[in-house]
């Protein structure tokens, strides 16, 4: 399948088809005339990409968990595990943007609210 073709049925641009080929998350057969081909399942493997960046996860991630994906005995399983630690870096980050607005409610409250003060790590 060709580039425009590809982009057609996913959906996403050839210039996104590209840039996925460069990060090496899909790969391209380059024909005589120097056409890009692509094999008939690169359309399910960018499916997956945009899903995954759509629930988050990085291209820098997808591109860590692809070949460990494909090779999965259960990838339904290696799937669900992907998602619940991303489910766990999220709570993290959540803890932690929780304790930034405590700190800065504390730091408004402060006459000077740049001076040391409760929410001071020094």
């Amino acid at each position: 399948m060709k580039i425009g073709q590809l982009a057609e049925a996913t959906g996403v641009s050839c210039d996104t088809l590209r840039f996925y080929e460069k990060r090496g998350l899909i790969r391209a057969v380059r024909a005589e005339n120097g056409y890009r081909r692509y094999a008939p399942e690169t359309e399910q493997l960018v499916g997956y990409i945009r899903m995954a960046q759509k629930l988050g996860f990085s291209l820098a991630e997808i591109g860590e968990n692809l070949p460990a994906l494909w090779e999965a005995r259960e990838p339904e399983r290696a799937i669900a595990r992907l998602l619940a630690e991303k489910v766990e870096a999220i709570d993290l980050r959540i803890a932690a943007l929780q304790d930034l607005k405590t700190g800065l409610l504390e730091r408004i409250r402060l006459v000077c609210p740049l001076a040391a003060g409760p929410a001071s790590t020094a």
